[in-house]
């Protein structure tokens, strides 16, 4: 834990709000909240680099709830900052990345920091991503004996960590949470002898050619052969309104934000198993949960659907998309629904909106130098190779039509034999 964040009550804050030289970044955070758990590392690596410079506070909104609502706070995490006892800046809310952090740290402060030096560090395979699929091929490697890293821009996990249970993964009795399921794979790997390299920010990569090629802020790091593993984020709302209302009524996280709607009416956008599954949990404290879905079938599991059309609580629209969310200054009053079929629109009254409408891959850094298909997702078969000899796609990355824990880890499994042979193909 960092000796230079504050963990406050409301009285210390305003304190400190009142007497502090130095900006102030102050995360309003939750128990039981996965996206607080993601920012939670990310936050303490901040702190010991911007320390100086910016007071870091951190604030338990269950018990500060009246200082919460004055800002307007309704969401776990959410991250304000102030200078000379006004807030400034853009917030941050839900799932957040360590340069989204870095960045709006950076926009407060100016470039005040002189850049870390360089170290090199060279392998023989190169895992970009630290979630399922690329603890998995962490794991075949290190068993294989290749010198292996895996570089993970935040924690490790990914998107399964973030997941409260996971009911069917094989070898699991019941269910098991993805936090404890993914520890597991890490020091599984760990055990193996592989490097961990997390809470690494990736500024270029270059993959073509013998000698593959990724640049951190702080390591340049050289590799014979490279999987990538990068996975995908949960996709915003594209809805009028929906960006300045991400933490104000707008979330992507039930289990952190459900708490806040006890005796309202809400609704859930989407129509996987996320989607379904959250909208149950929700029924603990909301009065009535509407499902908006944009299209007739369900990507939702059956045995998930019919749990939720058995709930009284629950009402199913289809063929419909959220075009507008409307509210107060803090708080959600309603939403705009257009039929995708007449256009027509209505009005639906509601307290929150809670969004589960997919994800995107995060291959952005890799668009000119492997084929991506017209979804950004990387061209390779079950065999996981791309275009670039020497480099292998697996996980929610890779084109395929599942996308699983379970069919993370072979992808992970086929990856890392692919390259341990691609390896012996150099010799």
């Amino acid at each position: 834990m960092s000796k230079k964040i504050q963990y406050m009550n409301t009285a210390e804050f305003e304190e400190l709000l009142k007497n502090s030289d130095k900006p102030i970044i102050l995360d309003f955070f939750s128990d039981d909240c996965p996206p607080c758990d993601v920012l939670a590392p990310i936050y303490e690596k901040m702190a010991e680099k911007y320390g100086d410079y910016i007071s870091f506070a951190k604030i338990m909104r269950q018990d500060n709830r009246e200082l919460a609502l004055r800002f307007g706070v309704t969401g776990s995490p959410t991250v304000l900052f102030f200078k000379n006892g006004e807030e400034i800046g853009s917030r941050l809310s839900g799932f957040m990345t360590k340069p989204q952090v870095r960045k709006a740290i950076e926009e407060i402060l100016g470039d005040v920091i002189p850049p870390s030096p360089i170290q090199r560090i060279d392998c023989d395979l190169l895992i970009l991503g630290g979630g399922p699929a690329g603890l998995t091929a962490g794991l075949y490697a290190g068993r294989a004996k290749l010198n292996t890293v895996i570089v993970e821009e935040s924690i490790c996990g990914g998107q399964a960590a973030s997941t409260n249970h996971i009911a069917n993964y094989p070898g699991t009795e019941g269910a098991i949470n993805g936090k404890v399921l993914t520890e597991n794979m890490k020091n599984q790997a760990l055990s193996f002898g592989v490097r961990i390299d997390d809470l690494k920010e990736i500024f270029e990569v270059k993959l073509e050619g013998t000698e593959k090629y990724i640049r951190t802020e702080d390591t340049e790091y050289y590799a014979k052969a490279i999987i990538l593993a990068t996975g995908s984020r949960p996709r915003a709302l594209e809805a009028a309104g929906a960006e300045e209302r991400k933490g104000r009524g707008v979330h992507y996280c039930a289990t952190c934000d459900g708490a806040m709607y006890e005796g309202a009416d809400v609704i859930v956008i989407g129509g996987g198993s996320a989607a379904i599954e959250e909208a149950v949990f929700l029924t603990r404290f909301a009065d009535h949960v509407t499902i908006v879905h944009r299209r007739d079938g369900f990507r939702a599991a059956q045995i998930e659907l019919d749990e939720a059309r058995e709930n009284d609580k629950i009402t199913i629209l289809t063929n419909k998309v959220v075009k507008e969310v409307v509210g107060g200054e803090f708080v959600l009053k309603e939403v705009v629904l257009k039929d995708v079929k007449t256009g027509k629109e209505e009005i639906l009254k509601a307290a929150g909106a809670f969004v589960y409408v997919g994800n995107d891959p995060q291959t952005q850094m890799f668009k000119d130098q492997v084929n991506l298909d017209e979804m950004g997702y990387i061209i390779a078969s079950e065999d996981t190779k791309t275009n670039v000899p020497g480099v292998f796609a697996a996980g929610d990355v890779r084109t395929k039509s599942v996308r699983q824990v379970a069919t993370a880890t072979s992808d992970g499994a086929i990856a890392a034999i692919m390259a341990e042979k691609y390896l012996v193909s150099l010799k």
